[in-house]
């Protein structure tokens, strides 16, 4: 889960830092375009993402983590994610917004054409509903499902 509240409290004190000690640093077009879009949407859940975003934002897209295990075809072990708008379909003209709806899409769409778990994705594709099965234990915790243990997630965290 992004932690917005948390974020926009430290950007906050950083500020008022500087500028007590007179090192107000102007904000580039990008970082000004990020600030402003990250709070348009609040996400709730269990699921926590890390999100990189690079100096030359918006030209390049965020770089994007689950920090939750979970098994999704499109989220790996290690927590990378596939969403085609953090590779090749990125424009600048897209923001954080985007991406985490994009993220809500995998969700709620999880795609088994482009994997990252080719295991989750196979199972998805020949029997959805022990696919399903294996998501819900997955979320409930302290379970191994293909091999990988997992810890589960907390529902109802909200930042």
């Amino acid at each position: 889960m992004i932690r917005l509240f948390k974020v926009k409290e430290k950007q906050k004190e950083t500020a008022e830092n500087a500028k007590e000690n007179g090192l107000v640093k102007k904000q580039s077009a990008g970082e000004l375009r990020l600030h402003r879009g990250k709070y348009d949407f609040m996400m709730g859940g269990g699921f926590v993402f890390t999100f990189k975003v690079p100096a030359v934002y918006p030209h390049e897209p965020p770089k994007v983590k689950c920090k939750t295990k979970i098994y999704h075809p499109n989220i790996d072990l290690e927590g990378n994610t596939c969403l085609n708008i953090l590779r090749e379909d990125w424009k600048p003209v897209l923001n954080i917004n985007t991406v985490i709806y994009g993220l809500y899409h995998l969700f709620t769409e999880p795609n088994h054409e482009d994997p990252l778990n080719q295991e989750a994705a196979d199972l998805l594709r020949d029997n959805p509903k022990l696919f399903g099965l294996n998501v819900r234990k997955s979320i409930e915790g302290n379970i191994w499902v293909g091999g990988a243990h997992f810890p589960g997630c907390k529902t109802g965290d909200f930042y």
